[in-house]
């Protein structure tokens, strides 16, 4: 329930982005800014989790987490001017960004022996909160208005809170004594993970993923259009691209548990990048559904970097930390894609400078995750 929230605040806004600013009166600049804000607020609450957690434990954060996605996406859905659509949106980000940090050692502490099958549990639901608000946001504003349209997610977050509150009062006295033996385990894990090539791997494979994953969900459009399709064939091609994560998130954290060393998935996984790539540089409208269903496979490595946090690790403090410094440095990383992507189309006035680009960055992906597939554990390589 928690997985399902922590993308909504994002795929329910951009479809209806154009429309809003009609309406409370903001620029088209001010839409990439709101572009940049997610991967911004996820990048600093990957840096912040680990505090909350060793704070106040994994249960508590995952709540609060819960609370902040709830009051930003409400909120958000009635303010009259930008900069308040702003800041609120950025409050259902760093709410989102938190869950994201936590849920991996939230899994690896209640279901230590099936991380594999709770891991494509967690990531097929936030697949499908990516997927469905881009479908359906658009007909509800249609229909009663793209504050109700945007507005409504805050029903996700509300009812997600639910077990979390259950979970605290059941387990009162094992969280609290959880948390007093967390703070030094958690402490050592998040300083000592800055100085392991494991964790330097997973972030920049998590990083180069969702770098290359957001420069394709901002360009892909604009690649088909000017390659004569229409706006409405873009945006199917965007949706199929999205669906086929979906079905990687189901099968990928179980190849990752099943294999010792997934590194050769990886391999797989730079071909399918490198192969679509080449399609939609060299002739887009020739095969564009080969070339979308090999770039919808290329991010298979997002749910195997995910997955492989609770599998590179011992204890929910490991898991945390790495998940945090993962996901922290990662999102920053990815944060500059659609911007250098954009800024070498326009300098260049063609698209083989910023598919270059993306080339560089499987290829650091490939180094990152020689690094992460490794068999080893994050705690043996902090010397």
């Amino acid at each position: 329930m928690s997985a399902l929230t922590l993308r909504v605040a994002v795929t329910a806004f951009s479809p209806l982005a154009a429309r809003i600013g009609d309406d409370i009166g903001y620029s088209t600049a001010v839409v990439g800014i709101f572009g940049m804000i997610p991967t911004l607020m996820f990048a600093a609450a990957g840096l912040l989790t680990p505090i909350l957690t060793r704070r106040f434990g994994l249960e508590a954060t995952a709540l609060a987490a819960m609370v902040l996605t709830a009051i930003g996406t409400a909120v958000r859905a009635i303010v009259p001017d930008t900069w308040e659509l702003l800041i609120f949106s950025a409050v259902a980000l760093t709410g989102m960004g938190i869950g994201n940090v936590v849920i991996p050692p939230l899994v690896k502490r209640y279901f230590s022996d099936r991380l594999a099958q709770l891991s494509a549990v967690y990531i097929v639901m936030v697949q499908l909160g990516t997927v469905i608000p881009a479908l359906i946001t658009v007909p509800i504003a249609d229909s009663h208005g793209w504050r109700v349209s945007l507005g409504m997610w805050a029903v996700l977050p509300l009812i997600a809170m639910v077990p979390w509150l259950a979970v605290l009062r059941v387990r009162r006295q094992a969280a609290l004594a959880d948390v007093t033996d967390l703070p030094a385990t958690a402490a050592e894990a998040t300083g000592q993970a800055w100085r392991s090539p494991l964790a330097w791997g997973m972030a920049f494979m998590f990083g180069m993923t969702s770098l290359i994953t957001y420069a394709m969900f901002a360009w892909m459009p604009t690649i088909f259009t000017d390659a004569g399709a229409s706006a409405a064939y873009a945006g199917s091609m965007v949706g199929i691209f999205a669906l086929i994560g979906l079905a990687a998130a189901l099968s990928t954290p179980m190849v990752a548990g099943r294999m010792v060393n997934p590194f050769p998935v990886v391999i797989g996984c730079a071909v399918f990048f490198f192969g679509g790539f080449a399609g939609l540089l060299i002739a887009p409208m020739s095969a564009p559904l080969l070339w979308v269903l090999l770039l919808g496979l290329g991010p298979s490595t997002f749910p195997m970097a995910l997955t492989l946090i609770n599998l590179r690790t011992r204890t929910a403090a490991g898991s945390a930390a790495l998940s945090g410094f993962t996901q922290g440095v990662g999102y920053l990383v990815a944060c500059v894609g659609p911007l250098v992507f954009g800024a070498l189309h326009s300098m260049t006035g063609g698209w083989l400078a910023p598919f270059g680009f993306l080339v560089v960055a499987v290829l650091v992906l490939l180094a990152g995750a020689w690094q992460a597939c490794k068999p080893r554990m994050l705690e043996d390589t902090w010397n």
